[in-house]
């Protein structure tokens, strides 16, 4: 699958994340997180799903993370997805 380019959001406190596109057969997008901008695991919502979205939505993700990146793990030729964030907290 594509994995998007990592952004680092450690200044943010309150995270969510928005799907929309085509995500075509199966398509699946990851939310995953790092601290040292290496290693990724994904990420969940306050309920403790992953965060593995097959479907537009807005989910808040819980995790502190230095890192955060999408990563679409299915879909077909026709997958195409824009992953959207709003953050909250101390910038500097």
């Amino acid at each position: 699958g594509e994995v998007g380019k990592a952004i680092e959001l450690a200044n943010f406190a309150d995270r969510s994340v928005q799907v929309v596109g085509i995500f075509g057969v199966g398509g699946n997008v990851r939310i995953e997180g790092s601290l040292n901008g290496t290693d990724y695991a994904p990420l969940t919502d306050p309920q403790g799903n992953s965060l593995d979205l097959n479907a537009a939505k807005i989910e808040a993700i819980t995790e502190l993370v230095r890192w955060i990146r999408p990563a679409v793990t299915a879909g077909d030729a026709s997958t195409a997805l824009t992953v959207t964030m709003l953050l909250k907290g101390a910038t500097r």
